[in-house]
């Protein structure tokens, strides 16, 4: 079969590779309908690595996908073929410390889709799962909002974790995908004043027009002076999508004293530094998000209900064929881009 693989930094082939088949009763042979390109797939595509994990060439990236049920294994009763999913792409042991406590997105035998030394990537014509990790949208989904589902749940677990009755004025800092699934979450979950930061300004124009109180970019203007200009008290949750230093000691400034640190986005260092006599002082707490955890059916009941919209975020579509044209313009921030999805 055909499959979209890193062939070196920054350059991608569509490539021939086995065709995966099922081993196990509880698998399911997946045709994949759309990919999305996240965040960390870029990061893979520029620098060949992400913190400790390195690429071996060729690498096969995307774990952001829907797909349909192409075959199953014997043991498989809650999918039949031709079932739109939404695929998960963690695969956890069930039986460490770390399962056994809830905590599956910290399995310590945790495999993730396109992640080098665990999986291969999903940008590809065809893949097998287990049946768990395919959750079927019952057609109220396309497949293009099912292959958001994903990127949705990162932004909805940071909500979870964020969102508390006394987190009604909140910051986000970096409006991608990611930053955006945070402000659609955070509203739903009880954020009233929603203040927004990016330096992209095409992207602040999206995030006011879907619902941001207030935004500012901060190689244009003192975005900690404005904030609190506006709320001199400090917001009460700050949720850092940017993976920047310089955005962590923004934090430190707008956040009120007890309020919560969100780390979502991933840096491309590997240490950053709090300004900890500020974080000290002001008993700030940090809370770090590794993707997500027992969130996908509640995000798919959310979209599917229509409480969230997502679509918005959609910005470019690409064949298969032309996939490594959404890298390169992801990667130069090119074309006012927010999501590219790559359909089969």
């Amino acid at each position: 079969m055909k499959a979209l693989a890193l062939t070196k930094v920054a350059r991608l082939e569509i490539i021939d590779v086995p065709a995966p088949q099922i081993k196990n009763d509880t698998d399911v042979l997946l045709k994949i309908a759309v990919v999305g390109v996240c965040g960390s797939d870029i990061h893979y595509y520029e620098t060949g690595r992400v913190g400790s994990q390195v690429v071996s060439f060729p690498y096969r990236v995307g774990h952001e996908c829907s797909a349909t049920v192409a075959q199953i294994g014997k043991a498989v009763k809650n999918l039949k073929l031709g079932d739109l999913v939404v695929v998960e792409p963690a695969v956890s042991c069930h039986n460490c410390d770390q399962c056994k406590m809830g905590r599956e997105n910290t399995c310590r035998n945790l495999k993730f889709l396109g992640t080098p030394g665990q999986f291969d990537g999903c940008i590809c014509e065809y893949m097998v799962m287990p049946a768990e990790n395919c959750l079927p949208v019952a057609g109220k989904l396309t497949p293009i909002q099912a292959a958001l589902c994903e990127p949705f749940t990162i932004g909805l677990y940071a909500a979870k974790q964020g969102q508390g009755a006394d987190s009604k004025t909140i910051a986000i800092l970096g409006s991608g995908p990611i930053g955006l699934s945070c402000m659609e979450s955070a509203r739903l979950k009880g954020a009233e004043k929603i203040f927004i930061t990016d330096k992209l300004d095409y992207r602040l124009n999206i995030a006011i027009e879907h619902g941001a109180f207030w935004t500012g970019n901060p190689d244009k203007t003192d975005i900690v002076k404005d904030i609190l200009k506006l709320h001199p008290t400090g917001v009460d949750v700050v949720y850092e999508c940017a993976g920047q230093q310089s955005t962590i000691d923004q934090s430190a400034e707008i956040l009120r004293p007890g309020g919560k640190l969100i780390l979502v986005g991933i840096p491309r260092d590997e240490r950053i530094s709090l300004p900890i006599d500020k974080f000290r002082r002001k008993e700030l707490t940090v809370v770090n998000i590794r993707r997500q955890n027992r969130t996908t059916e509640e995000a798919i009941k959310i979209l599917e209900s229509a409480k969230v919209n997502v679509d918005y975020m959609v910005t470019h579509r690409f064949k298969f064929a032309d996939g490594a044209k959404a890298f390169e313009l992801l990667a130069g921030y090119k074309d006012s881009v927010i999501k590219a999805m790559i359909e089969f």
